[in-house]
């Protein structure tokens, strides 16, 4: 469970608990109107009969005097009842530009649109609270070039793209944020600044170290994190140092990366995030490239993490999907942690790289708190499908919707020069094995009156 602020609930309660006894005690010391000692008085020009219910004994006749008519106290109205719901997350992994698809976005005017990337995924994306994107690839600037492995720089159009499609949060921060040195990891901060509604993480234009990055949905507010383990390199510049958000130690005179050791910044972090927000979110670019299994420095940062306060973990990086695990804290609390979400789309050349995952996870909120609900929480697993030659994407398919006939005909065959071939059995095999009872379907998260949405790559 994660424990939800309730201050304002609070001060509601003590106001009325404070507010019924001065109540009661002004009541109870009020005069006794019905007595004689009225200050109306004997010699009164007004009769009882001229006001309903008063005694006749200020006209000088004998009885009892009628009881005075008083109003009872108000009775204070009932608390309004908490009315719950749900708060959804929806997470990509990598999305990896390699030129073959920078070519699919060129148009014949020489411009780039990359709305494409996206249609095939609209429905869930317009479905969805939260939406995180791991944006693999810097956006250097247009002027020094597009390229690919190793060394990428892709079009700011796919930045664009990323903002018109609706996401809110991106994670910038990888391996190849400084593919283009210090100019390109600033000039890629200084881009994502014209789009203020969306939380850029993990890189900074200025050398230092920012405030923890703040979403409010309804009135839940979330704290997302993101950090990497290294610059590609053993050793972080000095002039990348409070450019770039490091999970890994390191030490700060010689730059000297410690991959084993988590850099305790980010426990700092995490903890300061615990007191601002509700729900603590962290996104690790971590673990070893092609590995189907979380390594074991990953499995020792998540346990690390998630004992400083993290709710749930995100990771991205080995371009495989790698299992998803609860994991628990030793004051009980569980924590959901998604190793690997596998790439969203690239061209890669490895069988075991088109298989990717979309996290989906359902907050519950009530009065006494938000909960990760185990009803539509999961991996929904995707396909990125792209022809060759020349090589091009054509559509990110939910594997549900794959065939057998689109696999023989994917281009990694051709691309890979007939040493790689791809069958829908073995993306399902690595599905179960990755996902298990996590797997997700199109029907646990979307209304049964959502249907797919038609792809309009070229």
């Amino acid at each position: 469970m994660i424990m939800k602020k309730k201050n304002k609930r609070l001060k509601k309660r003590l106001r009325l608990i404070f507010t019924v006894p001065v109540f009661l005690i002004f009541f109870l010391a009020m005069p006794d109107l019905s007595s004689d000692k009225n200050p109306a008085g004997a010699g009164s020009s007004v009769t009882g009969s001229e006001i309903p219910g008063m005694s006749n004994t200020l006209s000088g006749q004998t009885g009892t005097p009628a009881p005075v008519q008083t109003e009872a106290p108000p009775t204070p109205s009932p608390e309004p009842v908490f009315e719950e719901y749900d708060i959804s997350l929806m997470a990509l992994g990598d999305n990896l530009m390699h030129m073959g698809i920078v070519s699919t976005g060129k148009r014949k005017d020489g411009t780039y649109d990359f709305s494409f990337l996206f249609d095939d995924i609209t429905e869930f994306i317009d479905n969805a609270d939260i939406k995180i994107i791991n944006q693999e690839t810097i956006l250097a600037g247009n002027d020094l070039g597009f390229s690919g492995y190793p060394k990428f720089n892709s079009p700011t159009e796919v930045g664009d793209a990323i903002a018109a499609s609706g996401f809110n949060v991106v994670l910038q921060t990888s391996n190849h944020a400084a593919d283009q040195k210090l100019e390109g990891l600033i000039n890629c901060a200084s881009f994502w600044e014209k789009y203020p509604d969306i939380l850029t993480l993990g890189i900074h234009a200025e050398e230092t170290y920012g405030e923890i990055p703040l979403l409010t949905i309804e009135d839940v507010t979330f704290a997302v994190l993101n950090y990497v383990y290294a610059p590609n390199a053993q050793v972080i510049n000095s002039s990348l140092q409070g450019h770039l958000e490091m999970l890994c130690d390191y030490d700060r005179q010689t730059g000297a990366i410690n991959f084993t050791a988590l850099n305790p910044q980010v426990i700092d972090d995490i903890q300061t995030a615990r007191d601002l927000a509700d729900v603590v979110i962290v996104c690790p670019h971590w673990g070893t490239e092609y590995q189907q299994e979380p390594s074991k420095y990953q499995r020792k940062f998540a346990a690390e993490m998630a004992e400083a306060g993290a709710d749930l973990i995100i990771g991205t990086h080995p371009h495989v999907p790698q299992p998803v695990e609860w994991l628990t804290t030793q004051d009980g609390r569980r924590v959901l942690c998604y190793y690997s979400l596998g790439n969203y789309v690239s061209t890669q050349d490895r069988k075991e790289c088109l298989l990717g995952g979309m996290a989906w996870v359902t907050f519950h909120v009530t009065e006494d708190g938000v909960f990760i609900s185990e009803n539509a929480t999961g991996m929904l697993p995707i396909v990125c499908h792209y022809s060759s030659p020349p090589t091009r994407l054509k559509k990110v398919y939910l594997l549900e919707d794959y065939t057998e006939e689109l696999a023989l005909s994917h281009g990694i065959t051709r691309h890979s020069k007939g040493l790689v071939s791809v069958h829908l059995s073995d993306l399902q095999t690595q599905c179960d094995e990755a996902f298990g009872d996590m797997r997700l379907f199109r029907r646990d998260i979307l209304p049964p009156s959502d249907a797919p949405a038609e792809s309009n790559i070229p």
